[in-house]
């Protein structure tokens, strides 16, 4: 008998991340009851009580053990092989939702439409900036400069319901199910970070459009550190070796520069 489709798959990889997940899955539940979803998490093999608690308190959510940490982009793919979502929602385990995403979806069903987005908050509900453009020689000098500058990109504060955008965070990236199985999903090469500039970028190759929502919004509890920016260093190398053409050789040269100022700084 052939499984019903639902709206939404809600994908989460998990690592370590006990202090989180109730927390965010009780905002699922609570943001989503127009929707008919299901809820998918991988464990990359944490070390902490994450998947006792799940089979504890939620024993109703398919929960994927993995015996090795897949990283970002390969627990993300392994989990989408077990969703029946007309519509994939790849969300962190440290984030909250704090409205209705039927909107989102509604943006999303549009033909012409390959990924949105909506605003990220930190953990006190300020505004932190979560989308930007593609990457280019200048802008890989600063990475600052990827993030979009105009109107309310830069204070939060928005004038208009919807913005077109090259990329959003993975954080939270929703996206068609059937774009994601054509694409391959998020490319494996990046181990964490830059995979979703590159999901965005494969999107927009097939000349569908990346939409940011600021009209409604979620919590992301992460923040920056040094190896946060090695990893966005090396992920932007393999966005550099895909994606560039004649500027490669400088673009590589001034991400292997940025690397050896950061140990230099350590």
């Amino acid at each position: 008998m052939q499984m019903k489709e639902k709206e939404l798959s809600i994908i989460i990889v998990n690592y370590n991340g006990d202090n989180y997940l109730e927390d965010c899955i009780n905002s699922i539940y609570t943001c989503c009851k127009s929707i008919d979803f299901e809820i998918i998490i991988i464990d990359n093999n944490s070390k902490d009580g994450s998947v006792a608690l799940l089979k504890r308190e939620f024993p109703e959510i398919e929960l994927i053990e993995s015996a090795v940490n897949l990283g970002f982009a390969g627990g993300n793919n392994s989990a989408v092989k077990k969703a029946s979502g007309k519509n994939i929602l790849l969300l962190n385990n440290d984030t909250i939702l704090l409205n209705d995403l039927s909107v989102a979806l509604d943006e999303l069903n549009k033909e012409e439409v390959g990924v949105v987005s909506i605003k990220m908050l930190d953990k006190n509900k300020q505004y932190k900036k979560s989308v930007g453009k593609f990457p280019t020689i200048f802008s890989l000098m600063l990475f600052s400069k990827l993030y979009i500058k105009r109107e309310g990109f830069e204070t939060g504060n928005f004038s208009n319901e919807r913005y077109e955008v090259d990329w959003v965070e993975g954080s939270f990236l929703l996206t068609r199910r059937d774009y994601y199985i054509k694409l391959g999903g998020l490319t494996e090469d990046y181990f964490m970070y830059v995979e979703d500039v590159d999901y965005c970028k494969k999107i927009a190759l097939l000349e569908k459009k990346r939409i940011y929502f600021p009209s409604i919004s979620y919590v992301h509890y992460s923040g920056f550190n040094s190896t946060r920016n090695h990893r966005l260093i090396d992920g932007y190398k393999i966005y550099v070796n895909k994606y560039f053409t004649s500027l490669k050789p400088i673009a590589l040269l001034i991400l292997s520069l940025k690397k050896e100022l950061l140990k230099i700084l350590r």
